[in-house]
């Protein structure tokens, strides 16, 4: 055996090595349990790690190498997690995407990440079949079957591309840890998308993270219910199988199935949005289900409304916690943990994670004192390699040698970080700055309000007024005055809106997050300018 790939093999750090490991210290154990219709579909480690090694050979088979990438165009399943973890194992680079996203940008992101193979979910074929004239570099296509419906040309099922192909381990693959395991797209709100470049180092050593920071147990479960395609389900995914633990796979979220699979499958941890916690809470099966298995429950994206927070902890009996990161630093970055939920008011993101470093920066470089305001900025393993094929962008993400979240926030005197708002969100008004987010968390105290997004807007006095943008829940009225004497209550003259705007909807990217940029376009002449 050459050198350098024994020093590789006794040193590396590698994502597919978790799967390897688990299947040698329980073969028999749960791995994943997918919810599938009716049925409870369970793969165990060993046959996880096996179908991963056939993965990596099938692959082989159509003479893709290390560094080649798979594109992954699909929801929750089974084989979304061996395609996805079987690039791990055989060194390709997986490129997943949100099959939300238009058309304009599926084809971007296939072309720039120069993708020559794609796996695609059966229920998927019509979008990619629009599309497929577009695509420069895919070669092959995969089939992922979650329906009766045929495999048409020129697909390959799934099944059938693992085919015979042989489950040993592989060993002649050298990976390092720095090497990349995946590229993950940004949802591109303020321009095309871009492409963060992930190493088998940041998703290992944040998922080993995550277990420690969030006190997770040996041989427990969880549920993937956020979609796979994004990295704060993965990161949890990973952190339970590095403990043995189970994972329940749902292709999308219902309440109803959710209490049934916490009773049936004992869900120690959930993972969830705060609006799913408040479907969960709002549904009467909450009181006949058990729910004593319960432990954990993580939400993520946005803060959790003071009312939903009181009830989950009473409802559940477990400990609650927001993790938080984004894509160029994979989560979790910063977790405020259940003993500080209660206590503090506010956006707090909480304690720094165990392996990173996170600060407070100036526009000059300077790291700022508790209490100053400035932008977040964070060192470790967990930040990207680089904007794949922008090399701009990558330079100025990492001024001053640290990673620039474009997030503002200060550290309070307990030394938990509090989040103030997005950089470019942050309304400058009549020579005072007001966060965004600050007037939303009032207007949202309203209970006949469902959603609400706070912008400023072009104002030849103010430069920049305060103007909200409210949806007010289904059927109920609510008047533009009511929400203004609520501002003043509860905030400085200053920051009270200027104009209310009742709206159907707000412009939100498939992942969820508002885009004020479409906003701010819409209405940049409200004010008459």
């Amino acid at each position: 055996m050459e050198k350098e790939l024994q020093v590789n093999l006794i040193q590396r750090i590698a994502v597919g090595d978790i799967f390897r490991r688990r299947a040698a210290t329980s073969p028999d154990k749960s791995a994943i349990v997918e919810q599938r219709g009716d049925e409870y579909i369970k793969t165990t480690f060993k046959d996880f790690n096996n179908r991963l090694n056939k993965f990596v050979y099938a692959a082989r088979s159509l003479e893709l190498k290390k560094g080649d990438r798979i594109a992954l165009f699909g929801l929750n399943s089974t084989e979304y997690l061996i395609a996805l973890y079987g690039c791990a194992k055989g060194g390709f680079v997986a490129v997943p995407i949100n099959p939300g996203l238009n058309p304009k940008d599926i084809i971007y992101i296939l072309n720039h990440a120069e993708a020559g193979t794609i796996i695609v979910d059966d229920m998927l074929y019509p979008l990619i079949a629009a599309i497929k004239n577009n695509l420069l570099h895919i070669k092959y296509f995969i089939s992922i079957q979650t329906t009766t419906q045929p495999v048409p040309e020129p697909y390959i099922a799934f099944e059938q591309f693992l085919g015979e192909h042989p489950n040993k381990e592989i060993e002649d693959v050298i990976i390092d840890d720095r090497d990349t395991f995946q590229i993950i797209y940004t949802s591109g709100t303020t321009s095309v998308p871009k492409g963060v470049v992930i190493s088998h180092l940041s998703v290992f050593i944040m998922s080993l993270t995550n277990s420690i920071e969030m006190g997770i147990p040996y041989e427990c479960s969880t549920m993937a219910v956020l979609p796979l395609f994004h990295c704060a389900q993965q990161t949890f995914v990973l952190s339970f199988m590095h403990l043995g633990g189970k994972v329940v796979i749902f292709r999308g979220f219902d309440p109803e199935k959710t209490f049934e699979t916490i009773a049936k499958e004992n869900v120690y941890m959930l993972a969830l949005l705060p609006a799913m916690y408040r479907a969960l809470l709002d549904n009467p099966k909450i009181k006949e289900t058990d729910l004593s298995s319960v432990k954990k429950c993580v939400y993520a994206m946005t803060p959790m409304d003071q009312k939903t927070l009181e009830e989950g902890i009473k409802a559940f009996d477990a400990d609650f916690l927001l993790g938080t990161g984004q894509t160029e630093c994979f989560p979790s970055t910063n977790t405020f943990k259940p003993e500080w939920q209660l206590k503090k008011q506010g956006n707090y993101w909480g304690e720094s994670a165990l392996t990173l470093d996170t600060a407070i920066m100036d526009d000059n470089g300077d790291i700022l004192p508790p209490g100053e305001i400035g932008e977040i900025v964070w060192r470790g393993p967990a930040v990207m390699k680089e904007y794949l094929k922008n090399p701009k962008a990558t330079e100025e993400s990492r001024k001053f040698a640290w990673h620039h979240s474009g997030d503002l926030g200060f550290f309070d005197d307990d030394n938990l970080l509090s989040f103030v708002d997005r950089k470019k969100d942050m309304i400058k008004t009549g020579g005072e700055n007001v966060p965004s987010i600050k007037v939303e968390r009032v207007i949202l105290a309203n209970q006949k309000v469902e959603s609400v997004a706070v912008v400023g807007l072009p104002h030849e006095k103010w430069i920049e007024a305060v103007t909200a943008f409210v949806v007010p829940k289904p059927g109920v009225e609510i008047m533009e005055q009511e929400i203004i004497e609520l501002c003043k209550e509860n905030l400085g003259g200053f920051e009270v809106p200027k104009k209310v705007i009742f709206v159907d909807e707000l412009p939100k990217t498939t992942t969820g997050k508002l885009q004020k940029n479409i906003i701010r376009n819409n209405y940049n002449t409200l004010y008459n300018l």
